[in-house]
C-alpha cells in the first residue's frame, strides 16, 4: 500500500554535519566545556569554577595595560647553542619549533606602558616557549627593562609563568641569570622603587628562586602552583604525604609567603592602585 498515494517511499540518511575542530575546550579542573571564543573574552577564565586558564604573553600584556601604550623593548634578541645540546631534539631545533608556534624570538616579553594612566616597566613569560624557562635571552630581557625602569624612575611588573625554571640547555649560562635579574633589581630597589611580582599557574624552580620571589608586593593568581621542587619529586623525596593544596597560591598566602591572591578581572586595577599607594620613591 501507498503512502499518501505514492507507490513507494525511502528513508534517507542525512549525514550530520561535522561540527568544526576545536571550537572547545575542557576546563583543567572542572573538565567543563569552554567555547574558545567565549573563553578568549572572558580572560580565559572558566564560567563554572573559576578556573584560570593559562594565557599567552600578549594576551596578559593587553589584558594589564592601556590600550595603545605598550612598547615592547629588544624583540630581536635570540638564544645561541653554547653547549651544541643534542637530545631527541637538538636545542636549535627546540627553539626554532617553539618560536614558529608561539610567534615570539623567546619565552618572555618586555617593555614598557600604561597601567590606568601610570608608567611602567613590564615583564611576561610565556610558558608555550620551553615551559617559561629562563635562559640567556629571557634574563638578558629581564636586565635590560629593569634596567630601564631604574635609570627612569618607573615601577616595574613582572608576571611570571614557568614550570621550567632555569634552562637546562644552556647550562651554567642559565644559572646565571638568576643572580643578573637578581642584581638588577637589587639596583632598583637602591632607588626605592616598586617592584610587583606576579605569580601565574605554574610559577616554580628557578623563576621562583630567583626575580619572581623578590617583589617588594608579591600578587599570585588563585590555585596558582609555587615553589621550587614540584609536590611529586617532594613526596618522593621526604616519603610522606603532603597538606592539602601544598604549593598552591592559597597555602602560600596563609604561610606568608606571597602578599595577596587576585583574580585575573581585577589584577589590573589592583596593581594601578598598589602602584598609586607606594610606587612613588621616598622622600
Amino acid at each position: 500500500m501507498s503512502l499518501f498515494g505514492r507507490k513507494k517511499y525511502t528513508l534517507v540518511n542525512v549525514k550530520k554535519k561535522d561540527i568544526p575542530a576545536g571550537l572547545w575546550i575542557k576546563c583543567p579542573d572542572c573538565s567543563a566545556p569552554l567555547y574558545k571564543k567565549e573563553l578568549q573574552d572572558g580572560l580565559r577564565i572558566c564560567r563554572k569554577c573559576g578556573c584560570h586558564l593559562s594565557m599567552t604573553a600578549k594576551e596578559r600584556v593587553h589584558s594589564l595595560l592601556d590600550r595603545g601604550t605598550f612598547q615592547e623593548m629588544d624583540p630581536d634578541l635570540k638564544s645561541k647553542d653554547p653547549l651544541k645540546f643534542k637530545g631527541p631534539k637538538t636545542y636549535k631545533q627546540k627553539i626554532e619549533g617553539d618560536q614558529k608556534a608561539t610567534g615570539m624570538k623567546d619565552a618572555v616579553l618586555t617593555g614598557y606602558g600604561k597601567i590606568q594612566g601610570k608608567d611602567v616597566a613590564i615583564a611576561v613569560t610565556d610558558s608555550r616557549f620551553i615551559m617559561g624557562s629562563m635562559g640567556s635571552v629571557v634574563g638578558e630581557r629581564i636586565t635590560r627593562v629593569v634596567e630601564y625602569a631604574t635609570a627612569n624612575d618607573l615601577p616595574v611588573v613582572i608576571v611570571s609563568g614557568s614550570g621550567g625554571g632555569a634552562r637546562m640547555y644552556e647550562g651554567i649560562f642559565s644559572l646565571m641569570q638568576m643572580a643578573k635579574t637578581c642584581s638588577a633589581l637589587a639596583k632598583h630597589a637602591e632607588k626605592d622603587l616598586l617592584y610587583i611580582s606576579v605569580l601565574t599557574n605554574p610559577t616554580m624552580a628557578g623563576i621562583m628562586a630567583s626575580f619572581a620571589g623578590i617583589g617588594d608586593i608579591i600578587m599570585a593568581e588563585p590555585k596558582a602552583l609555587i615553589g621550587f621542587a614540584g609536590p611529586r619529586v617532594i613526596e618522593q623525596t621526604i616519603r610522606q604525604k603532603l597538606p592539602e593544596g601544598f604549593q598552591r597560591s592559597e597555602f602560600l598566602l596563609a604561610h606568608g609567603l606571597i602578599d595577596m591572591i587576585v583574580e585575573r578581572k581585577a589584577l589590573k586595577d589592583m596593581i594601578a592602585k598598589t602602584i598609586a599607594f607606594c610606587g612613588k620613591k621616598k622622600k
